[in-house]
């Protein structure tokens, strides 16, 4: 017989966390009709002051199959954080999980960018990315680097060696899945091999605090200034120069209120 469910959740806390959550937000997201082109990242949204969306989009799924199948990949690479003794677990499990989800956002972006500029491939400037697949990815690529005797277990069906998961699944995905995300895969494999290999590094609990604190400040002042979130305590004001922001705070009312609207997008990105 198997591990039962608790305890292996009791084994993978983080893990277990980052699964509650997708899951809630994917619950959230169908309970109320949310469309996908409200939360997710896209390089129109990104250059008209959305950067939230660079957090709101590696969290949010397109449907329960793609939640399944991400939530299914990061359950098994929740061994990470039992592997202190090679120098990964929870601490360095969560420290460059936040590097993953945001350096991937930012690499799509780049990545869209050199497309539309360069190759004058307009499609990708609407088009909406949503999921958790670049840390998915990024995490199959760590692993691969510094435990490649590991395998990755799908559905608790089949497996693969993770010395090969991340180009595996990258084809796989790219094929099956017509809709998905063969820039946002490749993102979080790049950033994830620039981990293992040690071109990001240094990582503590300081700069991971700070990282965070600056990630929430810059999300709420972008919420504001795209107008996706009334902040009732929160009130950017122009100064002698007009794109200088000050901040002062004011009395809060009764609440805040959620006010989302339709934004046109080509097509969506399963990543």
């Amino acid at each position: 017989m198997g591990t039962p469910l608790v305890f292996e959740i009791l084994e993978k806390p983080v893990t277990s966390c980052f699964i509650g959550l997708c899951s809630a937000i994917w619950f959230y997201i169908q309970k109320n009709n949310i469309g996908y082109s409200h939360v997710g990242l896209s390089y129109e949204t990104a250059v008209a002051g959305h950067h939230w969306r660079i957090i709101t989009s590696a969290f949010s799924h397109i449907s329960i199959l793609h939640l399944v199948f991400n939530m299914s990949a990061l359950w098994s690479l929740g061994v990470v954080e039992d592997l202190g003794s090679i120098g990964l677990g929870v601490q360095y499990y969560l420290h460059y999980t936040l590097i993953l989800v945001v350096l991937s956002g930012v690499l799509i972006l780049g990545i869209y960018h050199v497309l539309i500029q360069k190759f004058k491939l307009e499609y990708f400037r609407r088009v909406t990315a949503v999921g958790y697949s670049c840390v998915v990815f990024g995490w199959m690529t760590i692993l691969s680097v510094k435990q490649p005797t590991s395998k990755l277990h799908l559905f608790g069906l089949f497996s693969l060696p993770i010395s090969f998961a991340p180009f595996e699944s990258l084809i796989f995905t790219s094929i099956i899945v017509p809709q998905a995300s063969f820039i946002g895969h490749l993102s979080g494999i790049i950033v994830g091999y620039a981990i293992a290999w040690g071109l990001i590094h240094g990582m503590n609990n300081y700069w991971a605090v700070s990282m965070l604190g600056w990630i929430v400040l810059v999300s709420a002042f972008s919420l504001k200034k795209s107008s996706a979130y009334d902040f009732s305590f929160l009130e950017i004001e122009s100064v002698t120069d007009s794109s200088l922001p000050s901040v002062r705070f004011i009395a809060s009312g009764n609440g805040r209120t959620l006010q989302m609207s339709a934004l046109p997008a080509a097509g969506v990105e399963i990543v």
